[in-house]
């Protein structure tokens, strides 16, 4: 049996692919707490909440990722995480920062395709009653 001496991790949002790369080691939180992957991990799946991820990747430097909720996969030298949000962040100084502007940004899309959404839901019932109106 070979030992892995590093993995790739694949992080996922709904819209894109927010990092695909090798890193040897990775931490996370779960609800029951924080936990560390290393290339050799037993495979596992677990939730994940708001929170900050770590990658140190194969050339020594570490990606810092600020994730909301989401679903992490290790399987063989393969991790996959999909979240529902996320950022890379430049040091764990500014990731706050960097966090609370893009999901309010994300919020504030949202919330205008949900206002467009309810306006085209209200359209088609207006259309819907007034077929079943008798033509005179």
């Amino acid at each position: 049996m070979s030992m892995a001496s590093d993995m790739t991790v694949t992080l996922q949002l709904p819209t894109r692919t927010l990092f695909e790369g090798r890193a040897t080691r990775m931490t996370a939180v779960a609800p029951n707490g924080s936990f560390g992957i290393w290339p050799n991990h037993v495979d596992f799946v677990t939730a994940l909440v708001p929170s900050v991820m770590t990658l140190c990747l194969v050339d020594g430097r570490e990606a810092i990722f600020g994730l909301d909720e989401g679903l992490m996969v290790k399987k063989g030298p393969a991790v996959r995480v999909a979240a529902r949000r996320g950022v890379l962040g430049d040091d764990l100084g500014t990731l706050q920062e960097t966090v609370e502007a893009s999901f309010i940004e994300m919020d504030e899309e949202e919330r205008q395709a949900r206002s467009a959404l309810s306006r085209l839901e209200a359209d088609m019932v207006r259309r819907f009653a007034e077929l079943q109106r008798p033509q005179i």
